[in-house]
């Protein structure tokens, strides 16, 4: 045996036919809530009559290591002992647009590598700065935009993304 068969990649943004917003956004919100902690939520709403698209941005959260098999923010592999061997961190950001006959669900997690002055369990000029609350905001890019001083952007994390996709998507269409 092989183990289990890779997860079959799933678009991003993947389309959602699911009619009913409501249950859409809960259904996504629900799912992210399992993985991060949200810090600020838009649903999808009507204006006039037109739909604006929904958003979740999440706190950032310390990678789980391979001595917490129970939490679900690093993928197995690769992504879970990097956490492991360093500080890494993520944060989701998701986008809930509405289109002809559902909605297009993106779904982006970032991942960043804490900055050390020095090596963590150095003896010499051991004063440590942690920097975890202190941001820095630069309107660019949504999502991409907020970084933390302290800590360096990895890109995205694309096995999470597809986990959690694949979550949304058994939720709302069955597997």
């Amino acid at each position: 045996g092989q183990g289990a068969p890779p997860m079959p990649v799933l678009q991003n943004p993947m389309p959602v036919n699911v009619a009913d917003r409501e249950v859409v956004w809960d259904q996504v919100s629900d799912t992210i809530d399992n993985y991060f902690t949200i810090q600020r939520e838009e649903r999808v709403r009507q204006l006039g009559d037109v739909l604006l698209e929904g958003r979740i941005e999440t706190f950032p959260v310390g990678g789980a290591t391979v001595l917490e098999p129970w939490r679900k923010d690093s993928t197995h592999g690769f992504e879970r002992a990097q956490s492991t061997l360093q500080s890494i961190r993520r944060r989701a950001t998701v986008r809930v647009t509405p289109t002809s006959g559902g909605y297009l669900v993106d779904v982006a997690v970032y991942k960043e590598l804490e900055d050390l002055a020095s090596p963590q369990h150095a003896t010499v000029g051991r004063a440590r700065v942690r920097h975890e609350t202190t941001l820095d905001r630069n309107e660019k890019e949504p999502g991409a935009d907020t970084y933390t001083l302290g800590w360096i952007p990895l890109g995205r994390d694309v096995s999470l993304e597809q986990r959690i996709l694949q979550e949304i998507r058994e939720r709302t269409t069955g597997p």
